[in-house]
């Protein structure tokens, strides 16, 4: 007879810092890995985006072009592209290599606080304070977005793509899921200003954070209330929130200078983690491996967990 396969391990939680980046760009807004993991984006208050190796702790790009701080930005999934957006107004598609800004698209009323690449890296989607989504081609030479989304009665404040789906977090308390195979518009109602949002791994369930110092777990489809988890603290700044890698996890940056990870299944706190005096800016975790970036004030930290070995090769 053949035996049950063991149970996976659970997963360590990054506790173990590997890596500071000094970004010298002022207050980092947002540090983003790339698709595979091996690189992270910082983007600057002094207008600037960075591009490391955050692994081993070295500076490859400096990017200027935007005329205003710089809150997010993304990489396509060949990372011969990035896309970022700024309190300028404005959405800027640059090229990897050259450091040039291949387009920039104007259309927004106000300050750009996230962008995200489609699958393919053919379309921008735009999320600003002005309540509207935009989606931009990336291959054509018009100047006005394909499509505008704008149901939200106040800023978005974080967008999410799926292989068919646009996620918005608003301001208005809503998080709204765009179907674009049916054209359905799916709107939950959180009640307090949306921070950041995003989708688990195996697509089923959305996680938004809000200025209630509160972190909720839907179901995607249904709109259920999975989950809460407390004892952060948001209630001024866009935190950002995550699942870890294996979907075991949910974290989000706190205003307290740490950041929390509780159990997804069990809601309570499985970690608290103290990064540094200030406000936790942004949040990224790595699409593998149990790694962290944290952005507080002008640097960026690299966290693992406890039985990573520095020395080696990070894969």
């Amino acid at each position: 007879m053949a035996f049950p396969k063991p149970r996976p391990a659970r997963p360590e939680l990054p506790r173990q810092r590997v890596q500071t980046l000094q970004c010298g760009q002022g207050a980092v807004r947002a540090a983003r890995f790339n698709a595979d993991g091996n690189y992270c984006l910082t983007c600057g208050s002094d207008k600037t985006l960075k591009l490391w190796n955050p692994h081993k702790g070295t500076a490859l790009r400096t990017y200027q072009g935007h005329g205003y701080e710089v809150l997010d930005a993304a990489g396509s999934f060949d990372n011969s592209q990035i896309c970022s957006g700024g309190a300028d107004k404005a959405v800027a598609l640059w090229d990897v290599t050259t450091g040039q800004v291949v387009r920039k698209y104007r259309g927004h009323a106000g300050k750009v606080n996230c962008v995200q690449f489609n699958e393919e890296a053919t379309v921008i989607v735009s999320g600003s304070i002005d309540s509207t989504v935009r989606c931009w081609d990336c291959r054509s030479r018009r100047p006005d977005p394909i499509q505008v989304l704008d149901e939200a009665k106040d800023g978005i404040s974080s967008v999410k793509l799926s292989t068919y789906e646009i996620l918005t977090g608003s301001v208005d308390g809503r998080v709204r899921r765009y179907d674009l195979r049916t054209g359905q518009l799916c709107s939950d109602y959180i009640g307090s200003p949306i921070t950041s949002v995003c989708f688990s791994k195996d697509g089923q369930c959305v996680l938004a954070a809000s200025l209630d110092s509160t972190l909720r777990l839907l179901d995607k489809d249904t709109g259920e209330l999975l989950g809460e988890y407390t004892g952060h603290r948001s209630t001024t700044y866009r935190l950002d929130c995550v699942l870890n890698e294996q979907d075991t996890h949910v974290g989000c940056a706190s205003e307290d200078g740490h950041v929390y990870f509780w159990d997804l299944v069990e809601g309570s706190l499985a970690l608290s983690l103290p990064v540094g005096k200030g406000v936790v800016q942004s949040l990224a975790f790595h699409p593998r491996l149990s790694c962290l970036l944290v952005a507080t004030q002008g640097q960026v930290t690299l966290w693992r967990e406890d039985t990573f070995q520095p020395e080696g090769d990070p894969d």
